[in-house]
């Protein structure tokens, strides 16, 4: 592992992307949200997912110049279209869209079609409720999980975000459908470790905690088992359904994270409670989760969106550690 200081990593984000045809604007929001996602410790969908991101770039998948643009609307739900312009970028800007919506009606919904991968879907969440707003926002993606009971990919591990504002930081869940989300199968491979729990089935039908046997069969667990397959399901249906865009099965014709389909949903909470009161709550609920009593010493319970904020204040003190070859091919790209 090296050291890399955060302003350093962005910068380094930036000029590649304005090699590849960013305008500056764009650059430094993509680059932003690149580094927010490392600091916050999802180096998978941060500084090792860039060199691949660029891939798609240098390959058209994605379109760097392209905007989001509004087809319809009924009040506050709209329909956009993102031209398959730079999937961070494109969810940054419906997210401040569906938190306007909120604004003027207590909530806003915005669903999106023909976009690219969002990396850390919790980034828009964090936004969100730092702005005060309840938020709920998840993504089709292409098929990678089985339904329950099946040895083929037919629906996604699609990412789901439920992010709820409060004082000294929020609370995010930013969860795949799968067990363990590909990034983090691909954590655990990279560092030579088992999983901590079982994560799937390998290639003889056998579940197992390696890492790499579940990315080769391409069977991981989902949440829930039975559940989560049909929440998979479920969550494919209402995007393709409420942004007229692609559903899962349309999405394995590209192999790669492309022209998917995602809803953004903003509430306001304080149409009806005050900002003291709504934080009052929360700390309470909260703080009754946290006192549940560990299984043992060695146990911290931390309520979703904890562990993320200790490793930003970390890796802003200390500087952040990333993969020596990771941070090579980053060096190396064009």
């Amino acid at each position: 592992m090296i050291i890399i200081q955060s302003d350093d990593l962005r910068s380094k984000f930036i000029n590649i992307l304005l090699k590849n045809s960013f305008d500056k604007n764009d650059a430094e929001l993509c680059a932003d949200i690149f580094t927010e996602n490392t600091l916050t410790g999802v180096a998978s969908h941060g500084v090792n997912k860039f060199r691949s991101f660029i891939k798609m770039v240098q390959n058209n998948y994605v379109k760097p110049k392209a905007k989001p643009i509004k087809l319809n609307s009924f009040n506050a739900l709209e329909q956009w279209d993102g031209n398959f312009g730079s999937g961070p970028n494109n969810a940054w800007l419906i997210t401040e869209r569906a938190i306007e919506l909120a604004k003027q009606y207590g909530t806003g919904c915005v669903a999106l079609k023909n976009t690219n991968h969002w990396m850390r879907g919790g980034t828009y969440g964090w936004k969100a409720a730092e702005t005060g707003f309840i938020f709920i926002c998840w993504a089709n993606t292409i098929p990678n999980l089985p339904p329950w009971g099946s040895k083929e990919a037919r629906t996604g591990n699609n990412p789901i975000i439920f992010a709820v504002p409060k004082k000294d930081g929020p609370v995010v869940l930013d969860m795949a459908l799968s067990q363990f989300s590909y990034g983090k199968l691909d954590t655990y491979k990279k560092a030579g470790e088992k999983l901590p729990f079982p994560g799937g089935y390998n290639s003889d039908n056998k579940l197992t905690d390696d890492p790499s046997e579940i990315i080769e069969s391409f069977r991981p667990l989902p949440i829930g088992l039975w559940k989560g397959s049909g929440l998979s399901l479920m969550l494919d249906l209402i995007a393709s359904i409420l942004s007229d865009g692609n559903p899962t099965f349309k999405l394995s014709k590209t192999e790669v994270d492309t022209g998917m389909s995602q809803v953004f949903i903003a509430v306001d909470p304080e149409k009806f409670f005050s900002k003291d009161e709504i934080n009052n709550l929360v700390e309470q609920i909260i703080s009754n989760f946290k006192s549940a009593e560990p299984i043992d010493n060695n146990v911290d319970i931390l309520f979703p969106g904890e562990r993320a904020k200790r490793t930003k204040e970390e890796y802003l003190k200390n500087g952040i550690p990333i993969d020596e070859l990771v941070w090579e091919k980053i060096n190396s790209i064009l």
